[in-house]
């Protein structure tokens, strides 16, 4: 397959495998150069060679670990030197297990990997989307953001803050031609788990879906101008629902005076 009708840059973290190799293929398709990055230089490379020769797209790499602090402000300056079209910020870890199992360093990792990381990075294509007038930022969340977790607590609550972050920013930018969007998925059939130590019998296997149904369901999620996008929530009345119960919760908690049960 081919694409003539060549467009912007397209940044991909984590795109050694899994959700952010189909984010590849799929802005590869559509005629977006690539920059795909992760930690895994031979995966990365192995997947440029083949979305070379299926599109008529360049394909860079960056190995990059961006829980490392040097690395992040690589593609930082990446991101602010270069006319970027659109950043999907998909690099991030689970650390699932309590959090007596693991060390205060590892915990720090993840906090930098799926909070820094995300905050700087659609920082810095943001300030360059603002001065073209244009651009489209895809953060991935996850359901976790809402299922507070006895072996998952910095991972669920990394997760919160990239959903509260997009959908904060997307405020701000709300009326211009910058697309905001945060991805809320569910389980999914990549190496996540297994790359834990973990099975994939954590979830019955009807509650899986593929990466490419995934990011076929985000993509077009986006184009509907959804900036939150629940790929499996089949009725959008639950979605609608937990927005009108968010907003009677803040109202409900501006009473200005404290609830006669604490007196």
């Amino acid at each position: 397959m081919t694409n003539s009708n060549q467009k912007g840059l397209a940044i991909i973290t984590g795109a050694s495998s899994g959700i952010g190799a189909i984010y590849a293929d799929r802005l590869a398709a559509q005629g977006h150069p690539l920059l795909i990055v992760a930690r895994r230089k031979d995966r990365l490379q192995q997947l440029a060679t083949q979305l070379k020769k299926r599109y008529t797209v360049n394909v860079e790499t960056l190995s990059l670990d961006l829980a490392n602090p040097s690395d992040l402000l690589t593609l930082e300056t990446k991101l602010k030197s270069d006319p970027v079209d659109i950043l999907v910020n998909n690099a991030g870890s689970g650390g699932l297990g309590p959090l007596s199992s693991t060390t205060a360093d590892k915990t720090e990792a993840l906090v930098r990997l799926n909070i820094i990381a995300v905050t700087r990075l659609s920082q810095a294509a943001l300030d360059g989307f603002r001065d073209r007038g244009k651009g489209t930022l895809i953060n991935l969340g996850s359901i976790i953001a809402f299922w507070p977790s006895a072996a998952a607590a910095v991972y669920s609550g990394t997760k919160s803050y990239v959903v509260n972050f997009t959908r904060s920013i997307a405020m701000e930018f709300e009326g211009t031609d910058i697309r905001i969007q945060v991805v809320m998925p569910g389980p999914v059939r990549t190496e996540f788990f297994s790359s834990q130590g973990m099975s994939d019998s954590v979830f019955p296997d009807d509650y899986y879906i593929t990466a490419d149904e995934l990011v076929d369901a985000a993509l077009s999620g986006l184009e509907q101008g959804e900036i939150v996008t629940n790929p499996t929530m089949a009725e959008p009345k639950v979605w609608e629902d937990m927005e009108n119960t968010r907003t009677t919760y803040f109202a409900a908690v501006s009473s200005g005076k404290v609830a006669p049960r604490y007196l």
